[in-house]
């Protein structure tokens, strides 16, 4: 089950963010829900000790996930930095979520973000361990290579090995590089939130690579991000060293 209804294809160019905040790039963030919870109520309450508990749980390990209060004003959500970051960007990404969801989804029962070095959701319905298949915002790099055949094929391969290395590894992570001649080369990288299984983080990779063609065909570079996994591919370097 998913947290939050669908959204139609977001293109956005790769540079292109919505804010900076405490340094970190806010990539986009969805607040679709019409349920709206009273300020200062039980819901409201929960939310914040859930962001409380994720600001803390998350930056040692990389991933946290929580639940505070009863049914239906329990408050369910995790958080999920990429994994290649430092704990120290990675308590900043997450003290900027915790404060910025709050900020641009004001009392909605659910809310998604995503930043370049992290991810944070939440919602009134638990939904841990399941694969979000509705929630993705599509980014691409406008720039076109000369021979769309040929790197997309290349594009393909990486990512597939990638997620195999992601599915595999208990940080759910996975990055990596190919040569492609003339001094170039293509860098990758996958990763799924860690309340999935391994099979369902495959699964899950396996779906945002098939989408590639539909939103970043011949691109220089693209992304898929999702509420339970995401991609990337670039002609340059982006990863912390």
């Amino acid at each position: 089950m998913s947290i939050l209804r669908s959204i139609p294809f977001l293109l956005l160019s790769i540079p292109l963010y919505l804010n900076p905040v405490l340094g970190v790039d806010l990539l986009s963030y969805i607040c679709p829900t019409a349920n709206n919870f009273t300020a200062s109520g039980p819901y409201d309450n929960n939310l914040q000790q859930l962001m409380a508990s994720l600001s803390t749980q998350v930056p040692p390990t990389g991933f946290g996930l929580g639940s505070f209060g009863r049914s239906p004003d329990r408050a369910n959500g995790q958080a999920l930095c990429r994994g290649d970051v430092s704990s120290a960007d990675c308590k900043t990404c997450i003290n900027g979520a915790t404060s910025e969801i709050r900020r641009l989804c004001p009392y909605s029962e659910q809310a998604i973000i995503w930043y370049d070095h992290c991810l944070l959701s939440y919602s009134d319905v638990k939904f841990f361990g399941q694969i979000d298949t509705s929630n993705k915002v599509y980014l691409l790099n406008v720039k076109s290579v000369d021979d769309p055949k040929t790197f997309n094929r290349k594009v393909g391969e990486l990512l597939t090995g990638l997620s195999w290395e992601a599915s595999h590894s208990p940080l759910m992570f996975a990055k990596g590089e190919v040569e492609l001649g003339e001094s170039k080369k293509l860098y990758g990288l996958t990763q799924c939130t860690r309340d999935l299984s391994y099979s369902d983080c495959k699964k899950c990779l396996e779906s945002a690579i098939s989408e590639l063609p539909s939103c970043c065909d011949g691109k220089e570079g693209g992304r898929v991000l999702g509420g339970s996994c995401n991609i990337r591919y670039e002609l340059y370097p982006f990863l912390d060293v």
